[in-house]
């Protein structure tokens, strides 16, 4: 079951890295699901950042650094799988 757990506000292509705006709980570990217009990209969360440290953990309201395995583009929805 999908559940949305954020939004992508903003990607860094350069590092590979999208900042979510999350509305649920984010893990290291979880498999998520990121999909928008031309997007469709599949992963397991393998680090994420807050002010450039690494956490394992993210609630919802915080803004985090997520590692993506490919291109997404600001308004992709994030859902956990």
């Amino acid at each position: 079951m999908e559940e949305a757990v954020g939004k992508v506000s903003n990607f860094f292509s350069k590092v590979s890295v999208a900042v979510v705006k999350l509305d649920g709980t984010l893990k290291v570990g979880d498999r998520i699901k990121i999909v928008g217009p031309g997007t469709a990209l599949e992963q397991v969360v393998a680090s994420m950042q807050i002010d450039h440290n690494n956490i394992n953990e993210a609630k919802a309201g915080q803004l985090i650094g997520l590692k993506v395995d490919g291109k997404v583009k600001a308004g992709d929805m994030v859902y956990r799988l």
